[in-house]
C-alpha cells in the first residue's frame, strides 16, 4: 500500500473545507490523515487506521482538490459502513444468524438464549455466558466484514457446547469454513491497536473470549 507523508485535519461529513489542528476529529468522529503520494497521478484511496481515517492522494493535487476529494472519499468510507451495519441488522437479525450459523456448522447443537450488541466491550470482540445461554456482541464489529462477525458468533456458539478452548473447541470452530482467515483479519486488527496504544501509553489489544 501507497503511504506517504501525512498531516492530519478535520473534514466534517458535509464536506466543508479541512482546517487546521493535528488532533481534531471529523464529522464522524475519526480523525482525517491526508497523505500525499508523487507515485500516485489521479487514484484516491481511503480507510480506517488506529482510530483514524486516511486519504491517500496524489502529490500534484491542488489544495481545492485535496479539499473535494478528502470530502468525498470520507464521505463514501461513512456510506459503506453504515450500509454494512443496516445490513447486520439488530439484535434480532443478530440472534437469527445465530441459529443459522449453528445450524449450518454445528448441527444446530448450539442454542443461544439470547444475542444481541453491546456498546461496553472494548477488550473484547465477543462474549458467552454459558450458564444463561447468553452471547454478547461488541459494536465494533459492525464495521468489519460479515465473515469476521459470523466468525464471533461461531467462535461465542462453540462455548455454549465447550466452555474452554481446549481441543475439542478449535475442532469445532474449524467447522465454520473462513475461520482462519477471520481469525488472521482480527488479530492484523489487535496488533494495529496494540502498535497505536503502544505510541499512546495505553494497554493492549482485543480479543475474543
Amino acid at each position: 500500500m501507497d503511504r506517504g507523508a501525512g498531516r492530519a485535519l478535520p473534514v466534517a461529513r458535509s464536506g466543508r473545507a479541512p482546517g487546521g489542528g493535528a488532533d481534531d476529529a471529523a464529522g464522524d468522529g475519526h480523525v482525517v490523515e491526508v497523505r500525499r503520494s508523487a507515485r500516485r497521478r489521479r487514484t484516491v484511496t481511503a480507510y480506517r487506521e488506529l482510530g483514524r481515517t486516511v486519504v491517500l492522494i496524489p502529490a500534484a493535487f491542488s489544495p481545492a482538490e485535496e479539499r473535494r476529494w478528502v470530502a468525498q472519499m470520507v464521505a463514501k468510507l461513512h456510506t459503506r459502513e453504515e450500509r454494512r451495519r443496516r445490513s447486520l441488522g439488530g439484535d434480532d437479525e443478530l440472534m437469527a444468524r445465530a441459529v443459522a450459523l449453528s445450524a449450518a456448522h454445528l448441527d444446530g447443537a448450539a442454542e443461544p438464549a439470547s444475542v444481541r450488541w453491546v456498546d461496553n466491550q472494548h477488550r473484547r470482540w465477543g462474549s458467552c455466558t454459558p450458564a444463561d445461554r447468553s452471547i454478547r456482541l461488541s459494536s465494533r464489529l459492525r464495521s468489519m466484514p460479515e465473515y469476521v462477525v459470523d466468525y464471533v458468533l461461531v467462535h461465542e456458539l462453540v462455548h455454549l457446547l465447550e466452555p474452554g478452548h481446549d481441543e475439542r473447541f478449535w475442532a469445532l470452530v474449524a467447522r465454520y469454513p473462513r475461520a482462519e482467515r477471520a481469525r488472521g483479519f482480527l488479530e492484523g486488527v489487535e496488533l494495529a491497536s496494540a502498535a497505536g496504544a503502544a505510541a499512546d501509553g495505553a494497554s493492549g489489544p482485543d480479543a475474543v473470549d
